[in-house]
């Protein structure tokens, strides 16, 4: 495999996915592309978020020359996948909320999905829940206000447990047993969630899955690449583990720079998407 893998989310909720990928595959070269200057996805129209994530990601993919692409916002899967698809000749994984092993691993039968307004609303979140969750109570609860507190965790800004307190008491007072993250920015306070739920609620996500998936995309495109390799008596060079965060606005804080230095990224650049 040549090019690198791009990961994209609106905001910072996608490295969440990410982490997931380089554990399994530390020797791959990275992109981290994050559409900030339209965040938080779950309140766009959809038109808006097709049109507006197939122009972005399509441009840097020429640009960089990906090999994967990697779509690590439940909002943006749930919507862009298929125009993406239509028009990329590469591997393309998106996200899926975690509502199959939430279904299967509950003790009650009683589960709950967390997620941006727009995954609650969208068909595919619901045809999710018919075929894998008919036995249970599955409860869906829509929060733009999470997304923008993970954005200001990455950005060293302390996070207040009465805001999440406030957000997550429905929550809390449901009973359910399990809880799905369906936002990819969630994780990202897994801890403060957790201890305000309580550890009587299991919290799932669907960072290992999307991991095991790209291990077997890649593996194949590996094997393609030492094919044609082999075929042209040619012998490819290592692959560069720089890894690069591109984001689109104007400006981002220095405390999100040195969030993504520490991860390292040792190029963060604005997109110029004309």
């Amino acid at each position: 495999m040549s090019g690198p893998i791009l990961v994209f989310d609106s905001g910072i909720g996608g490295l969440s996915i990410f982490d997931e990928i380089r554990q399994v595959l530390p020797d791959k070269q990275y992109c981290y592309l994050f559409d900030n200057a339209r965040l938080p996805y779950g309140e766009l129209d959809e038109q808006v978020l097709i049109s507006g994530c197939k122009a972005l990601i399509t441009s840097i993919v020429k640009m960089i020359d990906a090999s994967l692409i990697v779509i690590a916002c439940n909002t943006a899967s749930t919507l862009v996948l298929p125009a993406l698809r239509e028009v990329l000749n590469i591997p393309v994984v998106g996200v899926v909320p975690a509502i199959k092993p939430a279904a299967a691993l509950s003790r009650n039968k009683h589960i709950g999905v967390l997620a941006t307004p727009g995954t609650i609303r969208r068909p595919y979140t619901h045809e999710l829940i018919e075929q894998f969750g008919g036995d249970c109570k599955v409860e869906l609860y829509g929060s733009s206000e999470l997304v923008i507190l993970s954005e200001r965790k990455a950005a060293g800004i302390d996070i207040i447990q009465a805001d999440i307190a406030k957000i997550l008491n429905p929550i809390k007072c449901s009973g359910l047993d399990t809880l799905v993250l369906g936002c990819t920015h969630f994780p990202m306070l897994k801890v403060e969630i957790q201890d305000y739920l309580g550890e009587n609620v299991l919290l799932l996500d669907s960072a290992k899955a999307v991991a095991a998936r790209v291990i077997s995309l890649c593996l194949q495109l590996d094997e393609k690449n030492r094919n044609r390799n082999n075929s042209k008596d040619e012998v490819s060079g290592s692959e560069s583990k720089e890894m690069i965060a591109l984001y689109t606005s104007e400006e981002i804080s220095d405390g999100l720079k040195n969030t993504l230095a520490k991860i390292g990224f040792s190029n963060i650049e604005k997109v110029q998407t004309g």
